[in-house]
């Protein structure tokens, strides 16, 4: 997983970002994330990696992420998980090769820390 940023390193630079720093977990999707339990909603986080950010060459790619529906996809958005153009400049995870499990569970980390901050 060479070339990818810390976590700690990766949420200092999207709280300098005005646009990042703007999304938060509305009513809806903190009410669904109470609903199916912490764990479920990390499942379909990582289920969303593996479908609609982990191939070499996404479908869709840069318009695969919806800006609301699912506490994963805000997160996503906030911590610029949406789209291999935003995984390559923010989180040094390049486009044109499939993401190895390393680069999923860091993803799937990030979410988690920005999803667990929603909670606060």
């Amino acid at each position: 997983m060479r070339g990818v940023r810390r976590v700690d390193h990766i949420f200092e630079a999207l709280e300098k970002s005005p646009f990042r720093r703007r999304f938060c977990l509305p009513e809806r999707e903190r009410l669904y994330l109470r609903q199916k339990t912490f764990p479920a909603v990390l499942q379909h986080a990582r289920n969303f990696v593996l479908k609609r950010l982990a191939p070499a060459e996404p479908p869709n790619e840069g318009k695969q992420t919806p800006f609301r529906g699912h506490p994963v996809f805000v997160a996503q958005h906030a911590t610029a998980t949406c789209c291999r153009s935003c995984l390559a400049k923010w989180h040094g995870i390049p486009s044109g090769h499939a993401l190895s499990c390393e680069e999923i569970n860091h993803i799937v980390k990030v979410l988690e820390r920005w999803l667990l901050q929603q909670g606060d």
